[in-house]
């Protein structure tokens, strides 16, 4: 596989808080992959700055070859990548096609009404809300909403999908349908970086995993290798000899 996404040596920094510390990360083209680290890592701030909401005060953030760090997040869109955001906050008034077509006429295609009609019902099925279309979005239920907030990343028709916390305040089945849905997305050809809480859940459907702590990322590998790292098992639990006797019990 190719490189869809390079990440070299980010800063991002406010009013001298070093948020994101020198973090360099490779999603390729095709995969799923995990971003994972203790609250305060830094991980929704590198994704702001992947989709233009905060500027890196220095690195590379290149798409498919080309330079999006500093772009607006409307220009980052047109670009192919699109987010779903952990606070789902649908336009609740207007129907759940409606929200979903906002996505197909913003994002990398700007299409008018009709075809975004049309992609915005196809996107519906894809997730499981076709029988919801025609209600107000507020009638949803969390799990719904959670649904409802991807499919209007995915009617942008992104390369990549940033998907942030898309399992949380999901119960088990719910999450397993989630995972179904987001395998499935991979499988149309969108690429995925998330970010998750649930680390059974991450390892089981990741191709790789980027752990990030202090704003630096701190380890990147498979599922397997992340989870034997030292350095990651201490950034858990904040004790180094806490880490080791946890690895001696799974050895």
């Amino acid at each position: 596989m190719t490189a869809l996404l390079e990440v070299r040596g980010v800063v991002v920094a406010f009013d001298g808080l070093v948020a994101v510390n020198e973090a360099s990360a490779t999603v390729e083209d095709g995969a799923i992959v995990g971003l994972i680290g203790p609250n305060g890592a830094g991980k929704t701030t590198l994704f702001n700055t992947i989709n233009g909401i905060h500027r890196p005060r220095s690195g590379s953030i290149r798409l498919a070859g080309q330079e999006i760090a500093g772009l607006a997040p409307h220009a980052v869109a047109r670009r192919g990548v699109a987010r779903a955001h952990q606070v789902v906050r649908p336009l609740n008034d207007i129907s759940v096609l409606e929200n979903v077509m906002t996505g197909a006429c913003f994002g990398r295609d700007r299409l008018p009404w009709q075809p975004a009609e049309e992609r915005a019902a196809s996107v519906l099925a894809q997730v499981g809300l076709a029988e919801k279309a025609e209600e107000p979005a507020r009638r949803l239920n969390v799990a719904q909403k959670k649904r409802l907030e991807l499919a209007r990343a995915l009617a942008a028709r992104p390369r990549l999908l940033l998907a942030d916390e898309v399992l949380a305040g999901l119960n088990p089945q719910e999450v397993d349908e989630m995972l179904g849905v987001l395998r499935e997305v991979r499988a149309s050809g969108v690429t995925i970086l998330m970010i998750e809480h649930l680390m059974q859940a991450v390892m089981g459907l990741s191709d790789h995993v980027v752990v990030m702590d202090h704003g630096r990322v701190i380890a990147s590998g498979t599922p397997a290798e992340v989870q034997a790292d030292p350095t990651v098992i201490e950034a858990y639990l904040g004790d180094p000899a806490a880490a080791a006797r946890l690895l001696e019990t799974v050895r």
